[in-house]
């Protein structure tokens, strides 16, 4: 099966979560992640601003923001195939782009060095255990990821594993992945 039809099957499925169901996992996910050490002790996190189906990411910034962490979120710049991440203070920083994504104003003052970065939450659809993914297509993350020495997680779903991800050399698997079942690797 190729990448498209397993991202489109896997979010199909995660479509079909009842609200409760999802919350379920997601509460699962988000007391996993605050106990670990991977949170602990990073200062500087990178999460992306959630919309739709995908876990919801405003309980791990709101926590982070609570226990005094820097919560730093990614804008994507299309031309380029780029991220930048730019340090959140306060959902009034954001502004709606394409496909209804949430994304920081592009404020030169808020934005942070990768390498500031202690861990970043990596999104994505479907994983293998070896950290590889299938995100939403646009390759962003592995560009960037490529000279990024941080700790990298993904917050998933078994529901979201499968054997193997299609990979390229290109692709740059996650560090950490956390199921409601907890750490796989």
């Amino acid at each position: 099966m190729v990448k498209k039809e397993l991202r489109m099957q896997t979010m199909d499925i995660l479509k079909k979560l009842s609200l409760k169901q999802k919350g379920e996992i997601e509460k699962k996910l988000q007391t996993q992640l605050f106990a670990s050490d991977l949170w602990k002790q990073a200062k500087k996190i990178g999460v992306t601003i959630s919309g739709g189906f995908e876990w919801d990411t405003r309980a791990i910034i709101e926590t982070g923001w609570k226990q005094g962490k820097t919560i730093v979120v990614p804008k994507c710049y299309p031309h380029e195939k780029r991220l930048e991440f730019y340090q959140l203070q306060n959902y009034e920083e954001l502004e709606t782009v394409y496909y209804n994504l949430l994304e920081p104003k592009p404020v030169e003052e808020n934005r942070v060095q990768k390498e500031s970065i202690d861990l970043i939450i990596v999104p994505g659809i479907v994983f293998d255990q070896l950290g590889y993914r299938i995100g939403f297509g646009g390759g962003y993350y592995d560009r960037f990821l490529t000279t990024y020495g941080g700790n990298t997680v993904s917050l998933l779903s078994q529901k979201q594993l499968i054997d193997k991800v299609p990979y390229e050399s290109y692709d740059i698997p996650v560090k950490h992945l956390l199921t409601e079942a907890g750490f796989l690797r």
